[in-house]
Protein backbone atom coordinates (compact mmCIF):
# COMPACT_ATOMS: atom_id res chain seq x y z
CA UNK A 1 0.00 0.00 0.00
CA UNK A 2 1.10 3.78 -0.91
CA UNK A 3 1.82 6.08 1.53
CA UNK A 4 -0.79 8.30 0.38
CA UNK A 5 -3.96 8.48 2.71
CA UNK A 6 -7.64 9.18 2.01
CA UNK A 7 -10.54 9.87 4.75
CA UNK A 8 -13.11 8.01 5.35
CA UNK A 9 -15.65 7.98 8.26
CA UNK A 10 -17.64 5.44 9.92
CA UNK A 11 -20.26 6.13 13.22
CA UNK A 12 -17.07 6.55 15.32
CA UNK A 13 -15.65 9.28 13.20
CA UNK A 14 -12.75 9.55 10.32
CA UNK A 15 -10.09 7.58 10.21
CA UNK A 16 -7.31 7.61 7.49
CA UNK A 17 -7.19 4.83 4.99
CA UNK A 18 -4.22 3.76 2.24
CA UNK A 19 -5.18 5.57 -0.42
CA UNK A 20 -4.87 2.79 -2.81
CA UNK A 21 -7.09 0.12 -0.26
CA UNK A 22 -10.29 -1.06 -0.60
CA UNK A 23 -11.59 -1.01 2.54
CA UNK A 24 -13.00 1.70 4.67
CA UNK A 25 -12.58 2.93 8.19
CA UNK A 26 -14.31 0.38 10.13
CA UNK A 27 -11.95 -2.09 8.08
CA UNK A 28 -8.91 0.54 9.28
CA UNK A 29 -9.96 0.19 12.65
CA UNK A 30 -9.63 -3.50 12.84
CA UNK A 31 -6.24 -3.53 11.73
CA UNK A 32 -5.07 -0.85 14.00
CA UNK A 33 -6.95 -2.89 17.14
CA UNK A 34 -5.97 -6.42 15.96
CA UNK A 35 -2.07 -6.50 15.60
CA UNK A 36 -2.13 -9.75 17.10
CA UNK A 37 -1.06 -12.67 14.68
CA UNK A 38 -0.30 -11.60 11.26
CA UNK A 39 -2.64 -14.65 9.70
CA UNK A 40 -5.54 -12.88 7.57
CA UNK A 41 -8.54 -14.79 7.66
CA UNK A 42 -8.42 -17.83 5.18
CA UNK A 43 -8.99 -17.05 1.76
CA UNK A 44 -12.11 -19.59 1.60
CA UNK A 45 -14.16 -17.80 4.18
CA UNK A 46 -13.21 -14.58 2.38
CA UNK A 47 -14.89 -16.24 -1.48
CA UNK A 48 -17.62 -17.86 0.70
CA UNK A 49 -18.83 -14.50 2.28
CA UNK A 50 -18.38 -12.63 -1.43
CA UNK A 51 -20.42 -15.75 -3.00
CA UNK A 52 -23.54 -14.27 -0.45
CA UNK A 53 -22.95 -10.86 -1.02
CA UNK A 54 -23.45 -11.88 -4.71
CA UNK A 55 -26.52 -13.82 -3.58
CA UNK A 56 -28.12 -11.57 -1.43
CA UNK A 57 -27.56 -8.35 -3.74
CA UNK A 58 -29.39 -10.39 -6.74
CA UNK A 59 -31.99 -11.29 -4.31
CA UNK A 60 -32.34 -7.78 -2.97
CA UNK A 61 -32.77 -6.49 -6.15
CA UNK A 62 -35.23 -8.77 -6.99
CA UNK A 63 -37.23 -7.89 -3.73
CA UNK A 64 -36.85 -4.38 -4.55
CA UNK A 65 -35.13 -3.91 -2.03
CA UNK A 66 -32.19 -2.25 -4.15
CA UNK A 67 -32.58 -0.61 -7.26
CA UNK A 68 -31.22 -2.81 -10.36
CA UNK A 69 -28.08 -1.14 -11.45
CA UNK A 70 -27.20 -0.56 -7.44
CA UNK A 71 -27.27 -4.84 -6.84
CA UNK A 72 -25.88 -5.83 -10.27
CA UNK A 73 -22.95 -3.66 -9.53
CA UNK A 74 -22.58 -4.95 -6.23
CA UNK A 75 -22.85 -8.51 -7.03
CA UNK A 76 -20.36 -8.03 -10.25
CA UNK A 77 -17.87 -7.16 -7.72
CA UNK A 78 -18.66 -9.87 -5.20
CA UNK A 79 -18.39 -12.30 -7.82
CA UNK A 80 -15.36 -10.93 -8.34
CA UNK A 81 -14.09 -11.41 -4.92
CA UNK A 82 -14.94 -15.02 -4.88
CA UNK A 83 -12.86 -16.03 -7.50
CA UNK A 84 -10.07 -14.31 -5.73
CA UNK A 85 -9.29 -11.25 -7.29
CA UNK A 86 -9.75 -9.06 -4.74
CA UNK A 87 -7.88 -11.24 -2.34
CA UNK A 88 -5.24 -8.15 -1.27
CA UNK A 89 -7.91 -6.20 0.17
CA UNK A 90 -8.70 -8.49 3.11
CA UNK A 91 -5.82 -7.56 5.59
CA UNK A 92 -7.91 -8.12 8.93
CA UNK A 93 -6.43 -10.66 11.57
CA UNK A 94 -8.11 -13.74 12.53
CA UNK A 95 -7.58 -12.90 15.94
CA UNK A 96 -10.88 -10.49 16.03
CA UNK A 97 -13.68 -9.86 17.14
CA UNK A 98 -15.48 -12.98 18.37
CA UNK A 99 -18.40 -12.47 15.67
CA UNK A 100 -16.31 -11.95 12.50
CA UNK A 101 -18.32 -8.55 12.71
CA UNK A 102 -15.33 -6.71 11.09
CA UNK A 103 -14.16 -9.56 8.11
CA UNK A 104 -17.97 -8.92 7.52
CA UNK A 105 -17.49 -5.03 7.76
CA UNK A 106 -13.95 -6.01 5.40
CA UNK A 107 -16.14 -7.66 2.71
CA UNK A 108 -18.76 -4.81 3.11
CA UNK A 109 -16.55 -2.08 2.77
CA UNK A 110 -14.37 -3.16 0.10
CA UNK A 111 -17.72 -4.32 -2.21
CA UNK A 112 -18.86 -0.86 -1.96
CA UNK A 113 -15.89 0.79 -2.67
CA UNK A 114 -15.25 -0.94 -5.52
CA UNK A 115 -18.98 -0.49 -7.22
CA UNK A 116 -18.95 3.45 -6.08
CA UNK A 117 -16.24 3.70 -8.62
CA UNK A 118 -17.99 1.10 -11.05
CA UNK A 119 -21.57 2.62 -11.01
CA UNK A 120 -19.85 6.04 -10.49
CA UNK A 121 -22.61 6.71 -6.99
CA UNK A 122 -22.01 5.82 -3.67
CA UNK A 123 -22.90 2.56 -2.76
CA UNK A 124 -22.82 1.75 1.00
CA UNK A 125 -21.34 -0.96 3.33
CA UNK A 126 -24.35 -1.13 5.36
CA UNK A 127 -27.37 -0.05 3.90
CA UNK A 128 -26.77 -1.43 0.49
CA UNK A 129 -24.17 -4.25 0.66
CA UNK A 130 -25.51 -6.00 4.07
CA UNK A 131 -28.46 -4.98 3.28
CA UNK A 132 -31.33 -8.21 4.69
CA UNK A 133 -27.96 -9.22 6.56
CA UNK A 134 -26.05 -9.47 9.70
CA UNK A 135 -22.39 -10.08 10.75
CA UNK A 136 -24.01 -12.82 13.01
CA UNK A 137 -25.64 -14.57 10.28
CA UNK A 138 -22.97 -14.25 7.03
CA UNK A 139 -20.43 -14.85 8.69
CA UNK A 140 -21.06 -18.38 10.17
CA UNK A 141 -22.98 -19.14 7.04
CA UNK A 142 -19.85 -18.30 5.38
CA UNK A 143 -17.84 -20.69 7.74
CA UNK A 144 -19.98 -23.79 7.06
CA UNK A 145 -19.74 -23.45 3.22
CA UNK A 146 -16.01 -22.99 3.29
CA UNK A 147 -15.54 -25.84 5.30
CA UNK A 148 -17.75 -28.24 3.44
CA UNK A 149 -16.30 -26.66 0.49
CA UNK A 150 -12.72 -27.69 1.17
CA UNK A 151 -13.88 -31.53 2.56
CA UNK A 152 -15.51 -32.16 -1.13
CA UNK A 153 -13.42 -29.99 -3.56
CA UNK A 154 -9.89 -30.90 -1.59
CA UNK A 155 -9.95 -33.80 1.03
CA UNK A 156 -12.40 -36.67 0.13
CA UNK A 157 -10.59 -36.63 -3.37
CA UNK A 158 -7.25 -36.85 -1.40
CA UNK A 159 -8.39 -39.27 0.80
CA UNK A 160 -9.88 -40.83 -2.12
CA UNK A 161 -6.56 -41.28 -3.41
CA UNK A 162 -5.46 -43.04 -0.29
CA UNK A 163 -7.59 -45.26 -0.12
CA UNK A 164 -7.43 -46.47 -3.50
CA UNK A 165 -3.54 -46.67 -3.20
CA UNK A 166 -3.99 -49.11 0.07
CA UNK A 167 -6.52 -50.98 -1.68
CA UNK A 168 -3.51 -51.64 -4.70
CA UNK A 169 -1.33 -52.56 -2.00
CA UNK A 170 -3.57 -54.94 -0.52
CA UNK A 171 -4.03 -56.97 -3.58
CA UNK A 172 -0.52 -56.56 -4.52
CA UNK A 173 0.71 -57.82 -1.39
CA UNK A 174 -2.43 -60.03 -0.72
CA UNK A 175 0.50 -63.84 -0.38
CA UNK A 176 3.18 -62.09 1.38
CA UNK A 177 2.58 -63.82 4.80
CA UNK A 178 4.63 -62.05 7.82
CA UNK A 179 4.41 -62.20 11.54
CA UNK A 180 1.42 -60.52 13.48
CA UNK A 181 2.49 -58.45 16.31
CA UNK A 182 0.12 -57.05 19.59
CA UNK A 183 1.89 -55.21 22.13
CA UNK A 184 4.89 -54.75 19.93
CA UNK A 185 5.79 -58.42 20.45
CA UNK A 186 5.52 -61.31 18.46
CA UNK A 187 1.70 -62.31 17.40
CA UNK A 188 0.15 -65.65 14.87
CA UNK A 189 1.05 -64.27 11.56
CA UNK A 190 -0.94 -62.62 9.00
CA UNK A 191 -0.73 -61.70 5.25
CA UNK A 192 0.48 -57.76 4.68
CA UNK A 193 -2.14 -57.67 2.21
CA UNK A 194 -4.61 -57.89 5.07
CA UNK A 195 -2.70 -55.10 6.73
CA UNK A 196 -2.96 -52.67 4.05
CA UNK A 197 -7.01 -53.62 3.72
CA UNK A 198 -7.08 -52.66 7.54
CA UNK A 199 -5.46 -49.31 6.56
CA UNK A 200 -7.53 -48.80 3.80
CA UNK A 201 -10.65 -50.03 5.36
CA UNK A 202 -9.84 -47.38 8.05
CA UNK A 203 -9.13 -44.44 5.90
CA UNK A 204 -12.86 -45.45 3.81
CA UNK A 205 -15.00 -45.27 7.38
CA UNK A 206 -13.16 -41.73 7.84
CA UNK A 207 -14.59 -40.79 5.14
CA UNK A 208 -17.91 -41.90 5.64
CA UNK A 209 -17.53 -40.48 9.13
CA UNK A 210 -16.65 -36.79 7.78
CA UNK A 211 -19.52 -36.59 5.06
CA UNK A 212 -21.51 -37.22 7.83
CA UNK A 213 -20.83 -34.68 10.11
CA UNK A 214 -20.17 -32.49 7.22
CA UNK A 215 -23.97 -33.01 6.38
CA UNK A 216 -24.91 -30.85 9.03
CA UNK A 217 -22.92 -27.72 7.42
CA UNK A 218 -25.37 -27.37 5.31
CA UNK A 219 -27.82 -26.11 7.27
CA UNK A 220 -26.82 -22.61 7.93
CA UNK A 221 -27.69 -19.46 10.03
CA UNK A 222 -28.57 -17.02 6.80
CA UNK A 223 -31.78 -15.51 7.64
CA UNK A 224 -31.85 -15.22 11.00
CA UNK A 225 -30.00 -11.84 11.20
CA UNK A 226 -28.66 -10.60 14.55
CA UNK A 227 -30.14 -12.89 17.31
CA UNK A 228 -31.98 -15.76 15.28
CA UNK A 229 -35.32 -13.88 14.56
CA UNK A 230 -34.44 -12.83 11.26
CA UNK A 231 -35.10 -8.75 11.71
CA UNK A 232 -34.27 -6.99 8.78
CA UNK A 233 -34.31 -9.70 6.13
CA UNK A 234 -37.55 -10.64 4.00
CA UNK A 235 -39.34 -13.47 4.18
CA UNK A 236 -38.38 -16.07 2.36
CA UNK A 237 -34.76 -14.26 1.46
CA UNK A 238 -32.23 -16.81 3.05
CA UNK A 239 -33.91 -19.53 1.33
CA UNK A 240 -34.01 -17.84 -1.65
CA UNK A 241 -29.99 -16.63 -1.71
CA UNK A 242 -28.87 -20.47 -1.26
CA UNK A 243 -30.88 -21.00 -3.75
CA UNK A 244 -28.57 -19.01 -5.93
CA UNK A 245 -25.29 -20.02 -3.95
CA UNK A 246 -26.14 -24.07 -4.09
CA UNK A 247 -26.93 -24.09 -7.92
CA UNK A 248 -23.53 -22.12 -8.04
CA UNK A 249 -21.34 -24.26 -6.21
CA UNK A 250 -23.28 -27.57 -6.53
CA UNK A 251 -24.41 -28.06 -2.80
CA UNK A 252 -27.33 -28.38 -1.55
CA UNK A 253 -27.80 -25.60 1.61
CA UNK A 254 -30.56 -24.63 3.64
CA UNK A 255 -31.66 -22.30 6.26
CA UNK A 256 -31.77 -23.50 9.56
CA UNK A 257 -34.87 -24.93 11.38
CA UNK A 258 -34.09 -23.70 14.71
CA UNK A 259 -31.85 -20.20 13.96
CA UNK A 260 -31.70 -19.47 17.86
CA UNK A 261 -29.87 -23.35 17.99
CA UNK A 262 -27.43 -22.23 15.08
CA UNK A 263 -26.77 -18.21 15.87
CA UNK A 264 -25.73 -19.64 19.65
CA UNK A 265 -23.78 -22.71 18.81
CA UNK A 266 -21.25 -23.84 16.59
CA UNK A 267 -22.15 -27.71 17.21
CA UNK A 268 -21.48 -28.51 13.84
CA UNK A 269 -18.72 -27.50 13.01
CA UNK A 270 -17.55 -28.91 16.40
CA UNK A 271 -18.39 -32.32 15.03
CA UNK A 272 -16.94 -31.84 11.82
CA UNK A 273 -13.37 -31.38 13.89
CA UNK A 274 -13.82 -34.59 15.84
CA UNK A 275 -14.41 -36.57 12.47
CA UNK A 276 -11.21 -34.89 11.13
CA UNK A 277 -9.18 -36.00 14.25
CA UNK A 278 -10.26 -39.11 14.03
CA UNK A 279 -9.15 -39.27 10.72
CA UNK A 280 -5.99 -37.97 11.72
CA UNK A 281 -5.82 -40.86 14.71
CA UNK A 282 -5.93 -43.29 11.62
CA UNK A 283 -3.13 -41.41 9.64
CA UNK A 284 -0.87 -41.49 12.89
CA UNK A 285 -1.59 -45.35 13.12
CA UNK A 286 -0.79 -45.81 9.14
CA UNK A 287 1.74 -43.58 9.46
CA UNK A 288 3.60 -45.40 12.37
CA UNK A 289 2.98 -48.84 11.12
CA UNK A 290 4.68 -48.41 7.96
CA UNK A 291 7.75 -47.09 9.69
CA UNK A 292 8.30 -49.57 12.08
CA UNK A 293 7.56 -51.72 9.17
CA UNK A 294 10.29 -50.28 7.36
CA UNK A 295 12.62 -49.90 10.27
CA UNK A 296 16.29 -50.53 9.30
CA UNK A 297 17.72 -51.34 7.07
CA UNK A 298 19.98 -53.49 9.33
CA UNK A 299 18.83 -53.38 13.07
CA UNK A 300 15.18 -52.72 12.51
CA UNK A 301 11.75 -54.91 11.15
CA UNK A 302 12.99 -54.20 7.55
CA UNK A 303 9.70 -56.49 6.36
CA UNK A 304 9.27 -53.14 3.59
CA UNK A 305 10.99 -50.82 1.92
CA UNK A 306 9.67 -47.46 1.68
CA UNK A 307 10.27 -44.63 -1.44
CA UNK A 308 14.09 -43.37 -0.78
CA UNK A 309 13.16 -39.73 -0.85
CA UNK A 310 16.02 -37.52 0.26
CA UNK A 311 19.54 -37.90 2.21
CA UNK A 312 18.37 -38.65 6.01
CA UNK A 313 21.27 -36.93 7.86
CA UNK A 314 23.87 -34.07 7.64
CA UNK A 315 26.34 -36.20 9.48
CA UNK A 316 25.78 -40.52 8.64
CA UNK A 317 25.95 -41.10 5.53
CA UNK A 318 23.54 -42.80 3.63
CA UNK A 319 20.98 -42.64 5.71
CA UNK A 320 17.55 -42.33 4.54
CA UNK A 321 14.42 -41.61 6.92
CA UNK A 322 10.48 -42.03 6.56
CA UNK A 323 10.12 -38.72 6.12
CA UNK A 324 6.69 -38.69 4.63
CA UNK A 325 5.24 -40.49 8.03
CA UNK A 326 7.19 -38.07 9.85
CA UNK A 327 5.13 -35.24 7.63
CA UNK A 328 2.32 -36.87 8.21
CA UNK A 329 2.47 -37.46 12.37
CA UNK A 330 3.09 -33.53 12.48
CA UNK A 331 0.18 -32.61 10.57
CA UNK A 332 -1.52 -35.26 12.92
CA UNK A 333 -0.59 -33.25 15.42
CA UNK A 334 -1.63 -29.91 14.58
CA UNK A 335 -4.96 -31.18 13.62
CA UNK A 336 -5.33 -32.75 16.98
CA UNK A 337 -4.53 -29.03 18.69
CA UNK A 338 -6.87 -27.57 16.31
CA UNK A 339 -9.45 -29.58 17.33
CA UNK A 340 -8.23 -28.61 21.05
CA UNK A 341 -9.22 -25.54 20.04
CA UNK A 342 -12.17 -25.99 18.28
CA UNK A 343 -13.79 -27.79 21.08
CA UNK A 344 -13.02 -25.15 23.82
CA UNK A 345 -14.11 -22.27 21.63
CA UNK A 346 -17.36 -23.66 20.94
CA UNK A 347 -18.10 -24.61 24.33
CA UNK A 348 -15.97 -21.30 26.20
CA UNK A 349 -17.83 -19.04 23.32
CA UNK A 350 -21.16 -19.57 23.47
CA UNK A 351 -22.83 -16.54 25.06
CA UNK A 352 -26.59 -16.52 24.74
CA UNK A 353 -27.59 -15.77 21.46
CA UNK A 354 -24.51 -15.49 19.77
CA UNK A 355 -20.66 -17.97 19.72
CA UNK A 356 -18.44 -15.13 20.36
CA UNK A 357 -15.27 -17.08 18.95
CA UNK A 358 -16.16 -17.70 15.72
CA UNK A 359 -12.80 -16.17 13.33
CA UNK A 360 -10.82 -18.70 15.43
CA UNK A 361 -13.16 -21.95 14.54
CA UNK A 362 -12.92 -21.13 11.36
CA UNK A 363 -9.40 -20.86 10.83
CA UNK A 364 -8.70 -24.23 13.02
CA UNK A 365 -11.47 -26.31 11.05
CA UNK A 366 -10.44 -25.15 7.28
CA UNK A 367 -6.35 -25.59 8.25
CA UNK A 368 -7.23 -28.83 9.55
CA UNK A 369 -9.32 -29.61 6.22
CA UNK A 370 -6.04 -28.47 3.75
CA UNK A 371 -3.61 -30.02 6.43
CA UNK A 372 -5.20 -33.31 6.11
CA UNK A 373 -5.97 -33.26 1.97
CA UNK A 374 -2.18 -32.65 1.69
CA UNK A 375 -0.84 -35.66 3.97
CA UNK A 376 -2.82 -37.67 2.58
CA UNK A 377 -2.39 -37.20 -0.84
CA UNK A 378 1.42 -36.73 -0.27
CA UNK A 379 1.25 -40.54 1.45
CA UNK A 380 -0.13 -41.54 -1.13
CA UNK A 381 1.45 -40.79 -3.73
CA UNK A 382 4.95 -40.45 -2.58
CA UNK A 383 4.85 -43.31 0.39
CA UNK A 384 2.07 -46.15 -0.18
CA UNK A 385 2.56 -46.12 -4.33
CA UNK A 386 6.14 -46.60 -4.10
CA UNK A 387 6.61 -49.54 -0.93
CA UNK A 388 8.21 -52.76 -1.82
CA UNK A 389 7.44 -55.94 0.59
CA UNK A 390 10.71 -58.05 1.46
CA UNK A 391 8.85 -61.04 0.69
CA UNK A 392 11.38 -63.22 1.92
CA UNK A 393 11.95 -61.83 5.33
CA UNK A 394 8.63 -61.35 5.99
CA UNK A 395 7.97 -65.39 5.78
CA UNK A 396 11.11 -65.82 7.91
CA UNK A 397 9.40 -63.75 10.51
CA UNK A 398 6.56 -65.51 9.96
CA UNK A 399 7.79 -68.88 10.40
CA UNK A 400 10.09 -67.51 13.80
CA UNK A 401 7.16 -66.31 15.62
CA UNK A 402 6.55 -68.88 18.45
CA UNK A 403 2.99 -67.38 18.55
CA UNK A 404 2.47 -69.73 15.44
CA UNK A 405 1.92 -72.16 18.25
CA UNK A 406 -1.15 -71.51 18.88
CA UNK A 407 -2.64 -73.39 16.22
CA UNK A 408 -1.38 -76.02 18.10
CA UNK A 409 -3.99 -75.63 20.78
CA UNK A 410 -6.55 -77.72 19.44
CA UNK A 411 -4.40 -80.72 18.94
CA UNK A 412 -3.02 -80.41 22.32
CA UNK A 413 -4.06 -78.16 24.65
CA UNK A 414 -2.20 -74.61 25.10
CA UNK A 415 -0.33 -75.64 28.21
CA UNK A 416 1.40 -78.47 26.29
CA UNK A 417 1.82 -75.98 23.36
CA UNK A 418 3.35 -73.14 26.18
CA UNK A 419 5.61 -75.43 27.24
CA UNK A 420 7.12 -76.03 24.07
CA UNK A 421 7.14 -72.24 23.01
CA UNK A 422 9.11 -71.46 26.16
CA UNK A 423 11.66 -74.45 25.48
CA UNK A 424 11.96 -72.98 21.55
CA UNK A 425 12.44 -69.75 23.04
CA UNK A 426 15.09 -70.56 25.43
CA UNK A 427 16.71 -72.91 23.34
CA UNK A 428 16.87 -71.09 20.05
CA UNK A 429 15.02 -73.56 18.22
CA UNK A 430 11.62 -73.84 15.85
CA UNK A 431 8.71 -75.13 16.92
CA UNK A 432 8.16 -77.83 14.42
CA UNK A 433 11.15 -79.85 15.36
CA UNK A 434 10.33 -79.51 19.01
CA UNK A 435 6.88 -80.75 18.08
CA UNK A 436 8.42 -83.65 16.43
CA UNK A 437 10.92 -84.58 18.99
CA UNK A 438 8.45 -84.26 21.73
CA UNK A 439 6.28 -86.89 19.80
CA UNK A 440 2.52 -85.03 20.51
CA UNK A 441 2.40 -85.04 16.45
CA UNK A 442 2.98 -86.76 13.27
CA UNK A 443 4.98 -85.26 10.68
CA UNK A 444 2.23 -84.69 8.20
CA UNK A 445 -0.41 -83.70 10.95
CA UNK A 446 2.81 -81.04 11.86
CA UNK A 447 3.18 -79.47 8.78
CA UNK A 448 -0.88 -79.18 8.09
CA UNK A 449 -0.89 -77.68 11.76
CA UNK A 450 2.06 -75.34 11.31
CA UNK A 451 0.86 -73.72 7.60
CA UNK A 452 1.46 -70.19 8.20
CA UNK A 453 -0.49 -69.14 5.23
CA UNK A 454 -3.45 -71.05 6.61
CA UNK A 455 -3.14 -69.29 9.73
CA UNK A 456 -4.04 -66.01 7.87
CA UNK A 457 -7.71 -67.32 6.61
CA UNK A 458 -10.43 -65.17 7.21
CA UNK A 459 -11.07 -61.61 8.61
CA UNK A 460 -12.96 -59.89 6.19
CA UNK A 461 -16.89 -60.63 5.95
CA UNK A 462 -18.59 -60.65 2.70
CA UNK A 463 -20.94 -58.28 1.94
Amino acid sequence: MSERVRIEHDTMGEVEVPADAAWGAQTQRAIGNFPVSGQRMAPQVIHALALIKWAAALENRDRGVLDPEMAEAIAAVADEVARGLHDEHFPVDVYQTGSGTSTNMNMNEVIAHLATLRLGRTVGPNDHVNASQSSNDTFPTAMHLAVALEVRDALDPALATLEASLVRRSEDFATVVKAGRTHLMDATPIMLGQEFSGYAAQIARARTRIAAAVDELREVPLGGTAVGTGLNAPQGFAAAVLARIGARVGLDVREAANHFEVHGARDGVVAVSGSLRALGVALYRIANDLRWMGSGPRCGLAEIRLPDLQPGSSIMPGKVNPVIPESVTQVVARVVGNDATIGFAGAAGSIFELNVMQPVIAQAALESVTLLAAASRLLATRCVDGIEADVERCRTYALSTPAIATALNPAIGYERAAAIVKRAVKEGRDLRSLVLEEGVLGEEEVDRVLDVAAMTRGGIQAG
